[in-house]
C-alpha cells in the first residue's frame, strides 16, 4: 500500500508539470507520466528518510546498573 505522504511528495515533485498544464504548455498525458515516475522516486526517498530517522526518539529500558569500584577488581593472591 502506498502511503499518503508518498503521494503528496510525488505531487509536490510533479507540481511544475501540473502548473505547465494549467497554463496550456503541456498535455495531460505528460503530467500523468511525470507523476507516475515521481511516485517510486518519492517512495524510495521517503523510505530512506524513515530508515535514517527510525532510531530517534526511542528510549531503551533501563538495564542493570554497575557500580564501579575504586582501583579496579582485586588481584588474586598467590
Amino acid at each position: 500500500m502506498i502511503r499518503p505522504s508518498v503521494l503528496l511528495f510525488a505531487l509536490l515533485m510533479s507540481a511544475p508539470a501540473l502548473y505547465r498544464y494549467v497554463t496550456d504548455e503541456v498535455d495531460i498525458s505528460q503530467v500523468l507520466i511525470r507523476f507516475l515516475i515521481a511516485v517510486p522516486i518519492a517512495a524510495v526517498l521517503l523510505a530512506g528518510l524513515r530508515y535514517i530517522t527510525a532510531g530517534y526518539g526511542r528510549t531503551e529500558a533501563p538495564g542493570t546498573r554497575v557500580r564501579p569500584t575504586p582501583g579496579g577488581p582485586p588481584e588474586p593472591s598467590a
